[in-house]
């Protein structure tokens, strides 16, 4: 059998105007997996086309390939979509604030925006289903790539590791609200494809991450 280890990137500057970059917490997280991953034989490296995708790649000590297929989802445009004044951050972050929790606020709003683009709503230029079907050529793009025997590393993002997982284990995309929030940073995942197909072995696995670099956003 080949397998495929799907990567989640390191942390994201989450709240800064620049998210597509990696925190200092988060180059620390790419070493990390790196060093877990040091002993791995890649015959296939990729990522998507995100910075963050890239930079987890290159601290992690893998010179990958980008194939944009493994591209998380636009989540800004699915905020704007479901709060059109949030287009405006000074906005969001009044009234994320105003609720004396905007971490837990943001969670709950986002949760909302996200099921609003699940269900079907207007005003995105990728529909939910759309991103799940990429996702998942993606993933049997790069298993058509692999001999038997050989391993392909990917570093991409939560939303297509939660579409490709719940889509081989539901055979649809039910899963994916539930796992999408869960995907922690730098976690892996793996995958192997064989005469039976493409088979998640194992999700979401971090114990290389440790407590003190724990984080899902």
């Amino acid at each position: 059998m080949a397998v495929i280890y799907l990567v989640r990137h390191a942390q994201a500057s989450f709240g800064a105007r620049d998210y597509d970059n990696l925190s200092a917490l988060g180059e620390q997280q790419a070493r990390r997996v790196g060093d877990t991953l040091a002993d791995v034989k890649a015959d296939v490296v990729l990522s998507g086309s995100m910075r963050r995708h890239r930079q987890t790649a290159e601290l992690a000590g893998f010179a990958a390939e980008v194939d944009a297929g493994y591209d998380e989802f636009d989540h800004e445009q699915v905020i704007v979509a479901h709060k059109p004044a949030y287009r405006v951050r000074p906005v969001m972050l009044a009234d994320l604030a105003r609720t004396g929790n905007p971490k837990r606020a943001f969670q709950d709003m986002f949760a909302a925006a996200t099921q609003r683009w699940i269900d079907g709503g207007d005003g995105y230029t990728e529909s939910f289903q759309a991103f799940a079907d990429r996702s998942e050529a993606a993933v049997r793009r790069t298993a058509e790539r692999l001999g038997k025997g050989e391993t392909a590393v990917v570093f991409t993002s939560g939303g297509p590791i939660a579409a490709v997982v719940s889509r081989l284990l539901s055979g649809g995309d039910g899963l994916w609200a539930k796992l999408n929030p869960v995907t922690i940073n730098t976690a892996i995942t793996k995958v192997v494809s064989g005469h039976r197909g493409l088979t998640v072995v194992s999700y979401n696995e971090h114990v290389h991450v440790g407590a003190e670099l724990l984080t899902y956003r």
